[in-house]
């Protein structure tokens, strides 16, 4: 109970000062949020060592942080991503034949933010909203391959396999085999390993320190899979990544030529 209370502090002192929209001294906050002004000072030391609260000039006011307004941000981006990319899946579509689309990262698994269906009576129906392990689609595949070393440390201490199909990948050798090869490669494959007679190609969409914001991907049914399918799926993912990078680094046409992703 305790964890919980110092939580709703720290919700509380976040919503009491992004309202204020100005600076607020120490005492302000405590009279306001009713809390002990000894709590308040560890508190406040907390998340003052961490970024998410700043000290003003002179030391006599408190405002939220660089880390909060980044992480604010890192939302807003996300978002414009999965906007963004609707006109390229689109295109994508139209190149292969074959649905599409945008996954990106959430905890352990990979979510389907924006799709496109493909015009064959026989296509693959990726919802928005819909998750996946990491470890059994292409779209999961290449997110979890430009990972940290960090994180995939950990995924790996703590993934717990579960076979969607005979084909599903169940060991982290196996896993750890297969992220080396898609890291040499470019891309991702999902041979049937999510969806009995669906394969998936993915590729994932990197900011310019090399960490993914996502993937594409595209499902394509067993039954139409050969080697001309995969050539010209994978020249479209690459050409389409390498679009929709450029536009969110440069921005819009017309539109001023910021950085989103800094």
């Amino acid at each position: 109970m305790a964890a919980v209370k110092s939580a709703d502090r720290v919700l509380d002192l976040f919503e009491l000062l992004a309202h204020a929209g100005r600076e607020m001294s120490h005492s302000e906050i405590a009279d306001t949020l009713q809390i002990p002004k000894s709590s308040l000072s560890q508190l406040l030391k907390n998340l003052i060592a961490r970024g998410y609260v700043e000290v003003t000039v002179g030391g006599r006011g408190y405002r939220l942080g660089e880390t909060l307004l980044r992480l604010a941000q890192g939302v807003g981006r996300m978002r414009d991503l999965a906007t963004l990319s609707e006109a390229f899946l689109a295109e994508l579509t139209s190149k292969t034949g074959e649905s599409s689309a945008l996954n990106l990262l959430r905890g352990d698994e990979a979510e389907v933010v924006a799709t496109v269906l493909g015009p064959h009576r026989l296509v693959t129906h990726m919802r928005l909203g819909d998750l996946a392990p990491l470890y059994a689609t292409s779209g999961g595949k290449a997110i979890l391959a430009h990972m940290p070393s960090d994180f995939q440390k950990e995924y790996f201490a703590r993934v717990q396999f579960e076979r969607a199909t005979p084909k599903t990948i169940h060991s982290v050798k196996v896993l750890r085999q297969e992220i080396e090869k898609i890291r040499a490669k470019g891309f991702a494959y999902s041979l049937e390993e999510w969806t009995p007679g669906i394969v998936g190609i993915g590729v994932p969409v990197l900011d310019p320190a090399g960490e993914p914001l996502g993937a594409i991907n595209v499902a394509i049914p067993a039954s139409r899979f050969n080697s001309e399918v995969q050539r010209k799926a994978e020249h479209a993912l690459i050409q389409t990544r390498d679009d929709l990078l450029r536009q969110l680094l440069l921005g819009r046409p017309g539109g001023r030529k910021n950085h989103p992703l800094s």
